[in-house]
């Protein structure tokens, strides 16, 4: 089993030490894994994801939400951060999301534009900031600009930095998709080698092989590729997503693959605030004992 790496260990300031330490430590299962509640899909996605659930259009009942959950952070845009994250400040850690985009431009089009600063997230009193970065897009000088100067506010100001890493563009699309094993695996190792402390990725998918290169065209376990896909991220710390709702038990298998990977957390959204409230916090139990399987210091 791949190893995760430890906060002693990634080079870390004492501020971004400090703030990811109480992330892992002082919340959630307190045992070192986390788990994540993000709530930038208004953004990216649209009103249409809170079709399935009309009481997730409320930014109040999402963070309500990750409170009651026992999660170890809520990503926000600061918008909502600056409107509903007061409620409940100091009572789950926030992620805020320096940049998003719509879903309106092609992918190919693909860049988050930044909107907030990590000023904006020392102000609001937040563990963490967000950065989404596409890998595979022609926008990659704009991006790479944008993310090198976060990083160095985030570096000033020890703010850990949690890179969304997501493969797009019609290359990509070329190679496998952007769920491949080959993209997800490329994207964690972009965003490790770009600076990332925490690297967010999709599951990788290695049934996907339609243009992959040749060394990726092969017959690869899920176990096998989470497996690289936790290697290739280094001493960046990595979480995985939930990803587009599919059934609960393929859901919770990816989840306990990834820990057994070296993963050092869960990132579950929608999976989570698009069913009713008791259905949700049930599914959340279910994902925390998985969590409490797999502690570290």
């Amino acid at each position: 089993m791949p190893t995760r790496p430890d906060l002693t260990h990634i080079g870390l300031n004492a501020g971004k030490k400090a703030r990811l330490r109480r992330i892992l430590h002082d919340h959630g299962l307190r045992n070192g894994t986390a788990l994540f509640l993000p709530y930038d899909q208004g953004l990216e996605h649209g009103p249409r994801d809170f079709f399935a659930n009309p009481a997730a259009s409320d930014p109040r009942y999402i963070v309500r939400l990750a409170v009651e959950g026992g999660f170890n952070g809520i990503a926000l845009q600061i918008g909502l951060a600056e409107k509903f994250f007061w409620d409940f400040a100091g009572e789950v850690p926030l992620v805020l999301k320096l940049n998003g985009k719509t879903d309106i431009p092609p992918d190919d089009a693909a860049l988050s534009p930044v909107h907030a600063s990590v000023e904006d997230a020392v102000r609001l009193g937040a563990d963490a900031v967000g950065y989404t970065l596409y890998v595979g897009t022609p926008a990659a000088e704009a991006d790479y600009a944008q993310l090198h100067r976060v990083r160095a506010d985030a570096q000033r100001l020890g703010m850990p930095l949690i890179v969304w890493a997501y493969p797009r563009g019609s290359a990509i699309a070329a190679k496998g998709g952007k769920d491949s094993f080959y993209a997800v695996e490329y994207a964690a190792r972009v965003a490790g080698e770009l600076g990332a402390d925490v690297v967010k990725v999709n599951f990788p998918h290695p049934e996907k092989r339609n243009g992959v290169p040749a060394a990726y065209d092969a017959e690869f376990s899920s176990q096998q590729a989470i497996d690289a896909v936790v290697r290739s991220a280094n001493r960046t710390l990595l979480l995985v997503s939930g990803g587009e709702k599919a059934g609960d038990e393929a859901m919770l298998e990816k989840a306990r693959e990834s820990m057994e990977a070296g993963a050092t957390g869960l990132i579950f959204g929608r999976n989570v605030w698009q069913r009713e409230h008791n259905e949700a916090m049930q599914f959340v139990a279910r994902l925390r004992e998985i969590l409490a399987k797999y502690p570290s210091s």
